[in-house]
Protein backbone atom coordinates (compact mmCIF):
# COMPACT_ATOMS: atom_id res chain seq x y z
CA UNK A 1 0.00 0.00 0.00
CA UNK A 2 1.65 3.76 -1.02
CA UNK A 3 1.38 6.28 1.39
CA UNK A 4 -1.23 9.19 1.46
CA UNK A 5 1.27 11.65 2.76
CA UNK A 6 5.29 11.26 2.51
CA UNK A 7 7.38 14.09 4.36
CA UNK A 8 10.46 13.45 2.85
CA UNK A 9 13.65 16.00 4.57
CA UNK A 10 10.80 18.98 5.85
CA UNK A 11 12.62 22.17 7.34
CA UNK A 12 11.21 25.39 8.38
CA UNK A 13 13.07 28.30 9.82
CA UNK A 14 11.78 31.36 11.00
CA UNK A 15 14.53 34.61 10.55
CA UNK A 16 14.16 36.71 13.16
CA UNK A 17 16.63 39.54 14.68
CA UNK A 18 18.16 37.62 17.34
CA UNK A 19 18.47 34.29 15.35
CA UNK A 20 17.26 31.63 13.44
CA UNK A 21 14.38 29.34 14.79
CA UNK A 22 14.55 25.94 13.54
CA UNK A 23 10.92 25.44 14.67
CA UNK A 24 10.83 21.75 11.88
CA UNK A 25 14.37 20.66 11.18
CA UNK A 26 14.83 18.05 8.55
CA UNK A 27 11.60 15.17 9.09
CA UNK A 28 10.71 12.81 7.33
CA UNK A 29 7.60 10.29 7.72
CA UNK A 30 4.96 8.67 5.88
CA UNK A 31 1.49 7.91 6.80
CA UNK A 32 -0.85 5.26 5.43
CA UNK A 33 -4.29 5.11 3.92
CA UNK A 34 -6.75 5.07 6.81
CA UNK A 35 -4.26 5.68 9.58
CA UNK A 36 -4.14 7.79 12.37
CA UNK A 37 -1.23 9.43 13.69
CA UNK A 38 -0.47 11.36 16.87
CA UNK A 39 1.97 13.62 16.67
CA UNK A 40 3.23 15.12 20.72
CA UNK A 41 5.48 16.63 22.18
CA UNK A 42 6.04 20.14 24.20
CA UNK A 43 4.67 23.32 23.52
CA UNK A 44 6.72 24.75 21.17
CA UNK A 45 8.42 21.54 19.87
CA UNK A 46 7.16 22.42 16.36
CA UNK A 47 4.26 19.93 15.76
CA UNK A 48 1.57 22.93 14.49
CA UNK A 49 4.48 23.95 12.17
CA UNK A 50 4.57 20.64 10.70
CA UNK A 51 0.34 20.29 10.41
CA UNK A 52 0.65 24.19 8.89
CA UNK A 53 3.53 23.58 6.46
CA UNK A 54 2.31 19.79 5.09
CA UNK A 55 -0.63 21.96 3.61
CA UNK A 56 1.46 24.85 2.35
CA UNK A 57 -0.54 26.76 4.63
CA UNK A 58 3.11 28.11 5.54
CA UNK A 59 5.79 27.84 2.99
CA UNK A 60 8.64 25.25 3.67
CA UNK A 61 12.28 26.25 3.95
CA UNK A 62 13.69 23.29 2.78
CA UNK A 63 11.91 19.81 1.97
CA UNK A 64 8.83 18.09 0.22
CA UNK A 65 5.29 16.99 1.12
CA UNK A 66 4.52 14.54 -1.52
CA UNK A 67 -0.01 13.77 -1.24
CA UNK A 68 -0.99 11.01 -3.25
CA UNK A 69 2.73 10.70 -4.71
CA UNK A 70 2.58 14.22 -5.81
CA UNK A 71 4.68 17.03 -4.45
CA UNK A 72 2.28 19.86 -3.09
CA UNK A 73 5.12 22.40 -3.26
CA UNK A 74 5.38 22.17 -6.46
CA UNK A 75 1.91 22.32 -7.90
CA UNK A 76 1.07 25.17 -9.93
CA UNK A 77 -2.10 27.83 -7.77
CA UNK A 78 -4.66 26.26 -10.12
CA UNK A 79 -3.66 22.30 -9.49
CA UNK A 80 -3.13 23.68 -5.31
CA UNK A 81 -6.39 24.68 -5.73
CA UNK A 82 -8.15 21.41 -6.50
CA UNK A 83 -5.86 19.62 -4.35
CA UNK A 84 -7.08 21.57 -0.81
CA UNK A 85 -10.25 19.49 -1.81
CA UNK A 86 -8.66 16.82 -0.49
CA UNK A 87 -7.00 17.75 2.42
CA UNK A 88 -8.05 19.99 5.38
CA UNK A 89 -7.30 20.69 9.16
CA UNK A 90 -9.11 21.50 11.86
CA UNK A 91 -7.44 23.84 14.46
CA UNK A 92 -7.53 24.16 18.33
CA UNK A 93 -9.51 26.86 19.05
CA UNK A 94 -13.36 26.86 17.98
CA UNK A 95 -13.88 30.09 19.03
CA UNK A 96 -11.39 32.12 16.93
CA UNK A 97 -11.44 30.06 13.47
CA UNK A 98 -15.22 30.76 13.12
CA UNK A 99 -15.74 33.80 12.11
CA UNK A 100 -18.10 35.42 14.64
CA UNK A 101 -19.91 37.89 11.61
CA UNK A 102 -20.85 35.31 9.87
CA UNK A 103 -23.80 32.86 10.34
CA UNK A 104 -23.56 28.67 10.55
CA UNK A 105 -24.75 28.58 7.18
CA UNK A 106 -21.71 30.82 5.34
CA UNK A 107 -19.52 28.93 7.72
CA UNK A 108 -20.27 25.64 6.97
CA UNK A 109 -20.88 26.45 3.13
CA UNK A 110 -18.04 28.63 2.37
CA UNK A 111 -16.17 25.88 1.32
CA UNK A 112 -19.14 24.94 -0.80
CA UNK A 113 -19.36 27.98 -2.74
CA UNK A 114 -15.33 28.29 -3.60
CA UNK A 115 -14.99 24.82 -4.97
CA UNK A 116 -18.04 23.37 -6.03
CA UNK A 117 -20.19 27.06 -6.64
CA UNK A 118 -23.13 25.62 -4.59
CA UNK A 119 -26.24 28.33 -4.10
CA UNK A 120 -29.20 28.54 -2.43
CA UNK A 121 -31.18 25.81 -1.82
CA UNK A 122 -28.22 22.83 -2.97
CA UNK A 123 -26.15 24.65 -0.39
CA UNK A 124 -28.67 24.40 2.17
CA UNK A 125 -29.26 21.03 1.87
CA UNK A 126 -25.57 20.19 1.95
CA UNK A 127 -24.68 22.41 4.85
CA UNK A 128 -27.77 20.82 6.20
CA UNK A 129 -26.53 17.23 5.93
CA UNK A 130 -23.05 17.94 7.21
CA UNK A 131 -23.93 19.23 10.39
CA UNK A 132 -26.39 16.24 11.14
CA UNK A 133 -23.06 14.26 10.81
CA UNK A 134 -21.56 16.34 13.42
CA UNK A 135 -24.76 15.86 15.65
CA UNK A 136 -26.55 19.42 14.91
CA UNK A 137 -29.27 20.25 13.65
CA UNK A 138 -31.21 21.92 10.72
CA UNK A 139 -31.94 24.82 13.43
CA UNK A 140 -28.56 26.08 13.87
CA UNK A 141 -28.14 27.22 10.21
CA UNK A 142 -28.65 30.81 11.60
CA UNK A 143 -27.08 31.15 14.59
CA UNK A 144 -23.58 32.50 15.18
CA UNK A 145 -20.61 31.54 16.66
CA UNK A 146 -21.27 32.89 20.18
CA UNK A 147 -24.32 31.00 20.90
CA UNK A 148 -22.58 27.50 21.10
CA UNK A 149 -20.98 25.92 23.28
CA UNK A 150 -17.18 24.93 23.39
CA UNK A 151 -18.44 21.46 21.99
CA UNK A 152 -20.73 22.86 19.52
CA UNK A 153 -18.22 24.78 18.11
CA UNK A 154 -15.70 22.18 17.43
CA UNK A 155 -18.20 20.20 15.60
CA UNK A 156 -18.67 23.05 13.22
CA UNK A 157 -16.01 23.43 12.83
CA UNK A 158 -15.16 19.60 11.84
CA UNK A 159 -18.47 19.98 9.71
CA UNK A 160 -16.51 22.79 7.70
CA UNK A 161 -13.71 20.08 7.26
CA UNK A 162 -15.94 17.15 5.73
CA UNK A 163 -17.54 19.88 3.45
CA UNK A 164 -15.48 18.78 0.30
CA UNK A 165 -15.06 15.26 0.99
CA UNK A 166 -11.49 15.46 1.91
CA UNK A 167 -9.14 11.99 2.46
CA UNK A 168 -6.57 13.82 5.10
CA UNK A 169 -7.58 15.75 7.67
CA UNK A 170 -4.94 17.27 10.54
CA UNK A 171 -6.37 18.08 13.78
CA UNK A 172 -4.48 20.24 15.71
CA UNK A 173 -5.08 19.92 19.15
CA UNK A 174 -8.53 19.32 18.39
CA UNK A 175 -9.94 18.44 22.23
CA UNK A 176 -7.34 20.88 24.30
CA UNK A 177 -9.96 23.94 24.86
CA UNK A 178 -13.26 21.48 25.79
CA UNK A 179 -13.64 20.13 29.11
CA UNK A 180 -13.14 16.74 29.81
CA UNK A 181 -16.54 15.48 29.53
CA UNK A 182 -16.86 17.33 26.07
CA UNK A 183 -13.67 16.14 24.79
CA UNK A 184 -14.66 12.28 24.99
CA UNK A 185 -17.99 13.34 23.05
CA UNK A 186 -15.90 14.90 20.51
CA UNK A 187 -13.30 12.27 19.91
CA UNK A 188 -15.57 9.82 19.51
CA UNK A 189 -17.24 11.99 16.97
CA UNK A 190 -14.09 12.03 14.68
CA UNK A 191 -13.39 8.17 15.22
CA UNK A 192 -16.83 7.35 14.09
CA UNK A 193 -16.67 9.60 10.88
CA UNK A 194 -13.00 8.40 9.92
CA UNK A 195 -14.67 4.82 10.32
CA UNK A 196 -17.85 5.81 7.84
CA UNK A 197 -15.63 8.10 5.74
CA UNK A 198 -12.15 5.93 5.94
CA UNK A 199 -9.95 9.04 6.23
CA UNK A 200 -6.77 9.56 6.99
CA UNK A 201 -5.36 11.92 10.07
CA UNK A 202 -2.51 13.77 11.68
CA UNK A 203 -3.73 14.15 15.17
CA UNK A 204 -1.09 16.95 17.13
CA UNK A 205 -1.43 17.07 20.70
CA UNK A 206 0.14 17.06 24.09
CA UNK A 207 -1.85 15.05 25.71
CA UNK A 208 -0.52 11.12 25.91
CA UNK A 209 -4.07 9.97 27.15
CA UNK A 210 -6.13 11.13 24.27
CA UNK A 211 -2.90 9.55 21.23
CA UNK A 212 -3.39 6.17 23.29
CA UNK A 213 -7.23 6.12 22.53
CA UNK A 214 -7.16 7.28 18.83
CA UNK A 215 -3.58 6.58 17.23
CA UNK A 216 -2.83 3.70 15.43
CA UNK A 217 1.41 4.88 15.60
CA UNK A 218 2.79 7.78 17.42
CA UNK A 219 5.27 10.40 16.43
CA UNK A 220 7.59 11.87 19.18
CA UNK A 221 9.26 15.55 18.69
CA UNK A 222 11.71 17.68 20.36
CA UNK A 223 13.02 21.13 19.60
CA UNK A 224 12.16 20.65 16.04
CA UNK A 225 13.14 16.51 15.24
CA UNK A 226 11.48 13.53 15.43
CA UNK A 227 12.99 11.38 18.03
CA UNK A 228 10.72 8.26 18.06
CA UNK A 229 7.74 6.86 16.13
CA UNK A 230 6.27 3.62 16.43
CA UNK A 231 2.79 1.41 16.98
CA UNK A 232 0.92 3.08 19.79
CA UNK A 233 0.69 -0.01 22.47
CA UNK A 234 4.95 -1.19 21.40
CA UNK A 235 5.75 3.01 22.56
CA UNK A 236 3.56 2.91 25.16
CA UNK A 237 4.27 -0.49 26.98
CA UNK A 238 8.31 -0.19 26.05
CA UNK A 239 9.38 3.57 24.83
CA UNK A 240 13.02 3.21 23.53
CA UNK A 241 13.81 7.81 23.91
CA UNK A 242 14.55 8.91 27.70
CA UNK A 243 12.50 11.39 26.35
CA UNK A 244 9.34 9.56 25.67
CA UNK A 245 10.03 7.35 28.95
CA UNK A 246 9.68 11.04 30.73
CA UNK A 247 6.54 11.62 28.94
CA UNK A 248 4.98 8.86 29.73
CA UNK A 249 6.18 8.94 33.26
CA UNK A 250 4.29 12.16 33.80
CA UNK A 251 0.62 11.21 32.64
CA UNK A 252 -1.48 11.64 35.80
CA UNK A 253 -2.83 8.34 37.38
CA UNK A 254 -6.84 7.99 38.18
CA UNK A 255 -6.09 6.02 41.34
CA UNK A 256 -4.18 7.90 43.94
CA UNK A 257 -3.08 5.12 46.15
CA UNK A 258 -1.19 4.25 43.35
CA UNK A 259 2.47 4.53 43.24
CA UNK A 260 4.59 5.02 39.94
CA UNK A 261 8.28 5.54 39.31
CA UNK A 262 8.40 8.95 37.66
CA UNK A 263 11.50 10.63 35.58
CA UNK A 264 11.84 14.28 36.92
CA UNK A 265 13.59 16.23 33.79
CA UNK A 266 16.20 18.85 34.97
CA UNK A 267 16.11 22.73 33.54
CA UNK A 268 14.10 24.21 30.97
CA UNK A 269 13.63 23.62 27.30
CA UNK A 270 16.51 24.83 25.41
CA UNK A 271 15.93 27.89 23.38
CA UNK A 272 15.23 27.07 19.74
CA UNK A 273 17.45 29.98 18.99
CA UNK A 274 20.71 28.32 19.97
CA UNK A 275 19.84 25.06 20.13
CA UNK A 276 22.22 22.60 21.61
CA UNK A 277 25.46 20.92 20.60
CA UNK A 278 24.46 17.21 19.77
CA UNK A 279 21.47 16.17 20.98
CA UNK A 280 19.24 18.76 21.20
CA UNK A 281 17.93 16.76 24.60
CA UNK A 282 21.20 15.77 26.17
CA UNK A 283 20.76 19.10 28.52
CA UNK A 284 17.96 17.25 30.46
CA UNK A 285 18.44 14.06 29.95
CA UNK A 286 19.66 11.48 33.28
CA UNK A 287 21.47 8.92 30.83
CA UNK A 288 23.57 11.32 28.70
CA UNK A 289 26.97 10.42 27.57
CA UNK A 290 29.78 12.17 26.12
CA UNK A 291 28.88 11.74 22.25
CA UNK A 292 25.67 12.97 23.49
CA UNK A 293 26.94 16.78 23.55
CA UNK A 294 28.99 16.38 20.32
CA UNK A 295 27.61 14.44 17.78
CA UNK A 296 23.93 14.43 16.61
CA UNK A 297 22.33 10.71 16.81
CA UNK A 298 20.90 9.54 13.81
CA UNK A 299 17.48 8.04 14.16
CA UNK A 300 18.00 3.86 14.13
CA UNK A 301 15.38 1.12 13.24
CA UNK A 302 14.17 -1.07 15.74
CA UNK A 303 11.67 -3.96 14.55
CA UNK A 304 8.74 -1.74 13.00
CA UNK A 305 9.89 1.63 15.25
CA UNK A 306 12.67 3.99 15.07
CA UNK A 307 14.40 6.06 17.62
CA UNK A 308 17.20 8.55 17.09
CA UNK A 309 19.52 7.69 20.63
CA UNK A 310 22.86 6.29 21.02
CA UNK A 311 21.48 4.09 23.92
CA UNK A 312 20.00 2.14 21.15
Amino acid sequence: MKPIVECRNLKKYFHLRSGVVKAVDDVSFQIEPGETIGLVGESGCGKSTIGRTLLDLIQPSEGQMLFEGSNIYDLSPADLHLLRRKMGIVFQNPFSSLNPRMKILEIVGEPLKTHLKLKSKVLKTKVIELLEQVGLKAEHLTRFPHQFSGGQRQRIAIARSLALNPKFLILDEPTSALDVSVQAQVLNLIKKIQKEKELTYLFITHDLQVVKHVADRIFVMYLGKLIEEGPVKQVFENPLHPYTKALLMAIPQADPKARKERILLEGDVPSPIQLPTGCRFHTRCLDVRPECRIEEPQTKPVGDRQAACFLI
